[in-house]
């Protein structure tokens, strides 16, 4: 019974962490005392440090095996969806401003569940392919 799973890169909790952190030392450095300055750049620097550690406590964001698939919803909850409420899973891939952008979908009827290349650490295309492949297994 194969168990997959597909997570965030380490590289982005860091990234999100040192700028937050890049934030308040440019708000200490510039920030002049004033306070909307501070307000501003503090309420940034919490968001990417909340954004961080969703990252944190929950970087696998989809798993996949016999019974379904099991997907990251809300904050850091987790959602299971078995193999036959799930209608379609497909990338949908976009050009905007000249730069491409491919999302991973995956339609269970009442919900549906977005993920980009960086929360799957890998290619969307591969993916699809993969959870296509076990639910074509699963299914016959």
């Amino acid at each position: 019974m194969p168990y997959l799973e597909w997570r965030v890169r380490p590289v982005l909790p860091v990234t999100k962490l040192l700028g937050a952190a890049a934030l308040v030392v440019l708000v200490v450095a510039f920030g002049d005392g004033d306070p909307v300055r501070w307000a501003l750049a503090l309420a940034a620097a919490a968001g990417l440090t909340l954004w961080a550690v969703r990252d944190l406590i929950r970087p696998v964001r989809l798993t996949a095996d016999a019974a379904g698939v099991t997907v990251v919803s809300g904050f850091a909850a987790r959602r299971h969806l078995p193999w036959a409420r799930i209608e379609r899973v497909r990338v949908d891939s976009r050009t905007r401003r000249g730069l491409r952008n491919e999302l991973l979908e995956i339609d269970a009827g009442d919900s549906l569940h977005l993920f980009s290349a960086h929360e799957l650490g890998t290619d969307p295309q591969d993916v699809a392919a993969a959870l296509t492949e076990l639910a074509q297994r699963e299914r016959s």
